[in-house]
């Protein structure tokens, strides 16, 4: 069902693809905008693909779009909702940190989060959250891509959990 869950090579060379793309897409050493990633130029890898609104005063962030693979990682629709409203507070936390690092210093990010705090221990996800600027320099929004590990059988997270 998604090709990206097929362990930790398979995740690094997702990753590897995508950032090669962000950065092809930099002019002059500028931060690409959102108008200039087109998404059919990874297709394979949109299920997991997320685009985060960076919100100011006080900075915060919303999930405009969250690939149909998150779904089943998350267990919900988490597009159009900010970081408190999908995460309890330690993740909502770690998330806040990663994503500041990114606006603040311009620069790509990359890690590992556990989903512990769901109940899904067996699950973490490889993510790369990756800087975009309407104007070149002050970061907007942020290109996120995540690689589930941790995938258990034929590959497939359903979404369904036993009662």
């Amino acid at each position: 069902m998604m090709a990206q869950t097929g362990g930790p090579a398979t995740a690094v060379r997702a990753h590897e693809e995508i950032f090669a793309y962000w950065a092809s897409r930099r002019q002059s050493g500028r931060l690409p905008g959102r108008e200039s990633i087109h998404p059919e130029h990874f297709k394979r890898h949109l299920p997991t693909i997320s685009l985060i609104d960076v919100l100011s005063e006080p900075r915060d962030y919303r999930l405009r779009l969250a690939g149909t693979g998150l779904y089943s990682v998350y267990g919900r629709e988490i597009t159009g909702r900010r970081l408190d409203e999908v995460y309890n507070s330690a993740a909502a936390e770690y998330w806040r940190v990663e994503l500041d690092k990114v606006v603040e210093q311009r620069r790509p990010g990359v890690g590992v989060h556990n989903f512990a705090w769901r109940g899904a221990g067996h699950l973490s996800v490889l993510w790369l959250r990756l800087p975009l600027a309407r104007n070149g320099q002050d970061v907007d929004m942020i290109l996120g891509y995540d690689a589930v590990l941790g995938v258990q059988g034929d590959g497939a997270i359903s979404g369904i959990r036993a009662a």
